[in-house]
């Protein structure tokens, strides 16, 4: 059936269910990716890099993190508008392919020891590969959920994409745990580094399994009836959508500051700070992970109900009220002062990240919206995210100053809040605008029409 017809009779509730997976479970083999590189720094700089000097070596590993950081804008610019030529569902199951066979090559190569210089340089390859693909997969997921969820349940769906981010966080801590508790540490840095990396090759054929079995989305497709498709996407983008563009950065500089400070900064600040233990600071942001994964849904849901605007409004005010409070209570230094912290650290954290992407997919038209949300996403992320441990450091070590991440975490919200009051309300909005459909066509919203 074409479009028109499938409005009228919406997307059955099975398809909506496998497009939640499908565009969640790439983002859940990112995250994946990027905590076991994190987690296993140490070890990967023995294997890789000389051992002349340990602390050069970790350098080195994050030296070749920050590169893969680095290159997501311009992956985003090759993946993004990639998607609004070719569709969501062939680019999301490419940029998988990329994402999980670079993780998986990580886990293949063999060390300095084994071919010398030749092992970091392979490295570096491969996470500039994965860096490239990651440049394409949250752009290409958001776009894929906001366009196959229900109208009046698009922002729960769309939530689920943060949720999959969360459990890969979290399967990535508990893989770790496995291993550092089945496995001693000479048998670690021998070979059972290379189990978390290998594990990727599964869920990526999954992922890429349900991807290729899922039709694009209906307002793609709506597009492609219509002879609508954008032939130059980037151009059109900053032409004609520049002002939603720089809205969508404002609410994502809010969103990636928050999440790296709450999820990946406190575990190296506490230790420095309040010299909390590495098991209990390891355990502290498990929390923080759990309690996000069970409200980012809620939240996404809620603003399904009262509005994207509201919820972002509010999540700007409680970085600024909250901020400073909440890491004078962590400062109290126990176990339980930090647990309050950080819960209520990640409770602010879900209220963004339940809202986020189905406002800045909603505000873009549908032609340019998968290259919106990419560039904007990971320009943002390259610049502010990347930067956040760096500049907490320096900024701690220059001033003295231990409230430095309260402080910053204010002045994002601040930012936040401007972005979110310039914003139009989108709750219930229909995806395909007056740029999307000529004028003499009676094209709906497939997703309008939904069962509900």
């Amino acid at each position: 059936m074409d479009s028109q017809q499938q409005a009228a009779v919406g997307v059955d509730p099975p398809v909506v269910k496998r497009s939640i997976v499908a565009g969640a479970i790439g983002v859940l083999v990112h995250w994946f990716d990027w905590a076991i590189y994190a987690y296993m720094s140490t070890t990967i700089a023995t294997i890789f890099f000389p051992a002349q000097d340990p602390t050069a070596g970790l350098l080195s590993v994050f030296a070749v993190f920050a590169v893969s950081f680095a290159i997501r804008p311009i992956g985003s610019l090759i993946f993004g508008p990639l998607g609004d030529r070719i569709g969501r569902r062939k680019t999301l199951s490419i940029v998988i392919v990329t994402m999980t066979a670079a993780t998986l090559l990580v886990g293949l190569l063999p060390g300095y020891e084994s071919i010398g210089i030749l092992a970091p340089i392979l490295l570096i390859v491969a996470r500039l590969l994965q860096g490239l693909a990651a440049g394409g997969e949250f752009g290409s997921a958001a776009t894929f959920l906001a366009e196959f969820s229900p109208r009046k349940h698009r922002g729960f769906g769309v939530s689920w994409l943060e949720v999959g981010s969360l459990l890969g966080f979290l399967v990535a801590s508990l893989t770790v745990f496995v291993l550092s508790t089945v496995l001693n540490s000479e048998a670690i840095a021998a070979w059972g580094w290379r189990i978390p990396f290998l594990l990727a090759a599964p869920l990526g054929v999954i992922g890429f399994y349900i991807r290729q079995k899922i039709e694009d989305t209906p307002d793609f497709q709506a597009l492609q009836e219509n002879d609508n498709v954008a032939e130059t996407p980037l151009r059109d983008l900053f032409t004609g959508s520049w002002r939603q563009f720089l809205q969508m950065c404002g609410i994502e500089v809010m969103m990636h500051v928050t999440f790296y400070i709450v999820l990946v900064y406190l575990l190296t600040y506490q230790a420095q700070h309040l010299e909390l233990s590495s098991s209990n600071a390891a355990m502290a942001s498990t929390v923080t992970s759990l309690v996000a994964l069970v409200l980012v849904p809620l939240f996404g849901a809620l603003s399904d109900r009262v509005g994207r605007k509201p919820l972002l409004i509010g999540s700007g005010i409680a970085l600024m009220a909250g901020g400073y409070p909440l890491f004078m209570l962590m400062e109290g230094g126990s176990l339980v002062s930090v647990l309050m912290s950080q819960i209520g650290l990640g409770a602010i954290l879900a209220l963004i990240l339940g809202t986020h992407a189905v406002s800045i997919a909603e505000i873009f038209p549908t032609r340019v919206r998968q290259g919106g949300l990419s560039i904007g996403y990971n320009l943002t992320a390259a610049v502010f995210a990347g930067t956040v441990p760096y500049l907490m450091t320096y900024l701690i070590d220059e001033t003295g100053n231990v409230f430095v991440p309260a402080f910053y975490l204010m002045l994002v919200g601040a930012v936040g809040l401007v972005a979110a009051l310039t914003l139009r309300e989108t709750v219930g909005k229909n995806l395909l605008t007056s740029q999307d459909v000529p004028k003499n066509t009676t094209a709906e919203d497939p997703a309008s029409a939904q069962r509900t």
